[in-house]
């Protein structure tokens, strides 16, 4: 089964940033693996932290708010979209650039029904 990791450039806010911080890209990686679950994503902050949401979610909050919760998905702009995540640590935003949230989502439809196929023929 084809798993999806794309690593992207994002910047991140949180609740504990302070006003005079620089507004520095880091990198993230988006994942889809089928196997655990085909219904979602996974999104891997920095260090260790990573959460996992329902892709719909995701397909949803590029055309308009989207979630409640612990995870929303907005589009911020014609070129930006954003993640919220909430924890008991605190609160990350996540602004990525649309089009990558695209690609991977294009990538993630394809190994679904790649997975799909193989479940069927299998």
């Amino acid at each position: 089964m084809p798993v999806v990791e794309e690593y992207a450039r994002a910047h991140i806010l949180t609740d504990d940033d302070q006003n005079d911080q620089e507004d520095v890209a880091v990198q993230v990686v988006l994942r889809y693996d089928p196997l655990v679950d085909p219904r979602e994503v996974r999104i891997g902050l920095p260090g260790t932290y990573e959460r996992a949401f329902p892709r719909s979610l995701l397909e949803q909050g590029l055309r308009a708010p989207a979630g409640a919760g612990e995870v929303r998905v907005w589009p911020c702009g014609r070129a930006q979209s954003v993640i919220e995540l909430h924890s008991a640590q605190g609160v990350s935003v996540v602004q990525f650039e649309t089009r990558t949230l695209l690609r991977f989502l294009r990538r993630v439809h394809r190994a679904a029904a790649a997975a799909a196929a193989a479940a069927v023929h299998g």
